[in-house]
């Protein structure tokens, strides 16, 4: 495994507090997530994993009572700077969530959605884009024989893979993962973990799981999380095999959480 110190960082916080009202949800965060690699965020509910995974794309700033304070940063770049425009950001650092959500549309229309939005017009370039997400998100040998069909009628693994079609669709450079296999059963869990692990050679992933064995399995990262601090991140294999921290020790073992 590479050391997260030898690995170029790719979103970065910094001081990171977040506040719904006057409760806190988010406490000092410091972490720097590494480029083309997949980092798994653990920890049990409500530890703050998905609000934390909401922040490196704005998502928070949808819920009116949200309060950030600190940095987020994005190649560099501070995302809550003025002049930012969160369209883009989001289009640049995609969401997939935790239950598939196909759009009442095709599966091509569903792939092509995105694409449309951000000008692409032409009819070639659109069926191009389509294949090749369809085919990045192991999905294409299933559906390309029915490619009008409503995505509606996919199963739950291959709605879950249309989605991730939908969002490479648009050219990523990050992908947001909220338990996305919470929805689906072991042979669809099994096949969206196999293409986490081919995403990681074109792009960076961040994906957050209640299961430590599937963090175990996919992530070249890990960060563990407990009321709203983040009490260790490294290397996956250390924080499963030799955690610093106590806290993370007991989490990983069961002995709470």
């Amino acid at each position: 495994m590479i050391s997260v110190e030898q690995t170029k960082p790719i979103i970065t916080t910094r001081g990171l507090d977040l506040f719904y009202g006057e409760t806190p949800a988010l406490k000092n965060i410091d972490i720097s997530i590494p480029e083309h690699r997949v980092t798994a965020l653990i920890g049990p509910s409500g530890c703050g994993k998905s609000t934390l995974l909401r922040c490196f794309n704005r998502m928070n700033d949808l819920i009116p009572s949200c309060l950030v304070a600190g940095t987020v940063s994005y190649r560099g770049e501070d995302i809550h700077a003025p002049a930012v425009d969160v369209v883009h950001l989001r289009k640049l650092v995609g969401m997939v969530f935790q239950r598939p959500n196909p759009f009442p549309k095709s599966i091509y229309d569903n792939v092509a959605y995105g694409p449309k939005i951000h000008g692409v017009r032409d009819t070639g370039a659109l069926d191009t884009i389509v294949e090749e997400s369809l085919k990045k998100a192991a999905l294409w040998d299933e559906v390309k024989d029915r490619l009008g069909s409503p995505a509606m009628g996919l199963s739950g693994g291959q709605q879950q893979r249309l989605c991730i079609a939908r969002t490479l669709a648009v050219g990523p450079d990050v992908i947001l993962m909220d338990e996305p296999c919470s929805a689906l059963d072991p042979i669809a869990t099994a096949k969206i973990e196999t293409l986490i692990e081919e995403l990681r050679e074109s792009y960076t992933v961040i994906i957050v799981t209640h299961s430590m064995q599937q963090a175990a399995r996919v992530s070249d990262y890990t960060g563990f999380m407990y009321l709203g601090e983040l009490i260790e991140f490294g290397d996956t294999e250390k924080i499963f095999e030799a955690p610093e921290k106590e806290l993370t020790s007991n989490y990983i073992t069961g002995r709470f959480g």
